[in-house]
């Protein structure tokens, strides 16, 4: 039946990346669509590419078992932080100024917004190196449930998803990428209702399942605080909310779902569908997570004790977080609702994946190989290099993924927090702002790559072993990514308006065009094609 299951949708999403190769010649068709998408696609392109492996399998698992229930408070703030304020702010202003510059990708925001060729190319290099941490941490998730519903080895399910991802992608581009969005978006929804669902009832219902997770205590859990409102460590709970929800804000895949968008009315209409999408998804993924304390055991003995599974070691040692959720899953699910879910998170993940992929090939294409090309580079050209490097980008992602040490959140913290640290500032700032200069936005992108590359060669890569030690026995979670990331942004947010306030803005006459055209078009109610 899972195989069944499993065949039936990848013929489906290969048949959509057929049928949109014929849609598909120019480069605004392959990267934007055409700027042709509703609220719909655009809505559950969005949800899509921002909910993956990375959060069903990694965050669910071990945000859940750190915070129990609270872990909902994540999905709650992605929802309304991460999707319905990111429409609403900046949504429509994205839309208007990206068609004004006509910039297909955040470098050619940043060169245009803000007259500087390096900032194009240097945000460019940036995108890229930082995207294949985030595009390892999907295929992580991905592979390890795999592994649990088919006794795949893991390095066979990472090559596997890999060539499937690149197939679709490379055939399609961004408009069959939307469209199986879409119809990934419909399973993921009624995936996420039933696991949660199961989970619940597998122990005798919410009141008692809340009772037994308040039962549960260790050296870091007091009693009766995994089945409360805020959970053991609501500080650190609040980083990850900032991380998950307003990194969004600042990630190139996500933000250029806005430039593909058809007209304003569609942003109102999407606006309402992402949000709603994100409190099922995420909202369902974190509170399944946590509860998985009572499916899962750290140690032989409590396992042996209560019947539970025991959770898996990495070879360094420590608890495999990754693992958790396939074995919520294992003893929760029957098998037809395993095929389901395996569906499910494929279909999430693969989402991402192509996201991530096409923004990354798009970006190295336009922004860097095309500017440096002696001969001028028709569309066609264009577009082949994009597949090609889709390629080279699958392969890098896929050998940093074969790591079985390298968890999905510490991928992940680090590329959204590099890329969000750099960019969130001064392109949020730069749709509302005439006064943002380049200066500033310089200054983001060095301390936005500088606190998290600094931190992960302290803490991640262990150089300075003094450093963790010292911050353990202040009882400080300075080792956290997820942290340092949250802190990258909040810096970004407060430096950009600061060093612009005595820094100069370059071709000032071309901002206010940019920003009259703005106003104008937010002012009429009919959109200007």
């Amino acid at each position: 039946m899972i195989y069944a299951i499993l065949i039936l949708y990848l013929a489906v999403m290969l048949g959509i990346g057929v049928y949109c190769r014929k849609k598909t010649s120019s480069v605004s068709d392959f990267v934007l669509g055409g700027r042709s998408l509703g609220g719909w696609f655009t809505a559950f392109a969005y949800g899509t590419s921002y909910f993956s492996a990375v959060v069903f399998i990694g965050y669910a698992g071990q945000f859940g078992w750190s915070y129990g229930v609270s872990a909902a408070w994540i999905g709650i703030g992605n929802a309304v932080i991460g999707s319905m304020f990111a429409w609403m702010i900046l949504g429509k202003r994205t839309r208007i100024i990206s068609k004004h510059l006509n910039a297909s990708t955040m470098p050619e925001y940043f060169e245009k917004r803000y007259s500087s060729k390096s900032l194009k190319i240097v945000s460019a290099i940036i995108v890229f190196i930082f995207l294949i941490p985030y595009t390892a941490s999907v295929y992580n998730g991905l592979s390890r449930l795999f592994g649990m519903a088919f006794n795949i080895p893991y390095s066979a399910c990472l090559i596997g998803m890999a060539v499937l991802t690149a197939a679709y992608v490379i055939l399609g581009g961004y408009k069959a990428t939307a469209i199986n969005d879409f119809v990934q978006g419909i399973i993921m929804l009624i995936g996420i209702a039933a696991v949660v669902i199961c989970v619940i009832n597998k122990q005798d219902g919410w009141s008692a399942a809340l009772a037994s997770l308040g039962t549960i205590t260790d050296s870091n859990v007091p009693a009766n605080t995994l089945n409360s409102l805020f959970g053991p460590d609501p500080i650190n709970l609040v980083g990850v909310i900032i991380l998950t929800s307003l990194g969004t804000w600042g990630l190139p895949q996500m933000v250029q779902k806005f430039y593909a968008i058809k007209d304003n009315k569609a942003i109102t209409r999407g606006t309402i569908i992402s949000t709603l999408f994100a409190l099922v998804v995420a909202g369902g993924s974190y509170l399944m997570g946590g509860f998985g304390r009572l499916y899962g055991a750290a140690d032989a003995e409590t396992a042996e004790a209560t019947g539970r599974t025991l959770i898996e070691t990495g070879s360094n040692g420590k608890l495999a977080f990754d693992s958790i959720v396939p074995a919520m899953l294992r003893s929760a699910l029957p098998e037809v609702l395993i095929g389901i879910v395996v569906v499910l998170v494929l279909s999430a993940s693969m989402s991402t994946l192509s996201s991530l992929v096409l923004t990354s090939s798009s970006t190295l294409t336009i922004d860097l190989i095309k500017p440096f090309m002696k001969k001028e580079m028709d569309e066609k050209k264009q577009v082949l290099i994009m597949r090609v490097l889709i390629a080279v980008f699958l392969i890098i992602s896929v050998i940093i993924a074969l790591n079985p040490n390298a968890y999905i959140t510490t991928l992940m913290s680090i590329s959204w927090g590099a890329l969000a640290g750099a960019f969130l500032a001064p392109f949020m700032y730069g749709l509302f702002s005439r006064k943002v200069t380049s200066a500033a936005v310089w200054t983001s992108f060095v301390t936005g790559i500088g606190i998290t590359v600094i931190h992960m060669f302290i803490f991640s890569l262990g150089f300075f072993p003094e450093a963790t030690k010292a911050a353990a026995s202040l009882k400080l979670n300075m080792a956290s990514p997820i942290n340092a990331g949250a802190i990258a942004m909040i810096v970004g947010l407060i430096i950009v308006p600061l060093v612009s306030s005595f820094t100069k803005v370059k071709n000032s006459e071309k901002v206010e065009e940019i920003f009259a055209d703005c106003e104008k078009q937010l002012a009429d109610s009919t959109d200007i094609k």
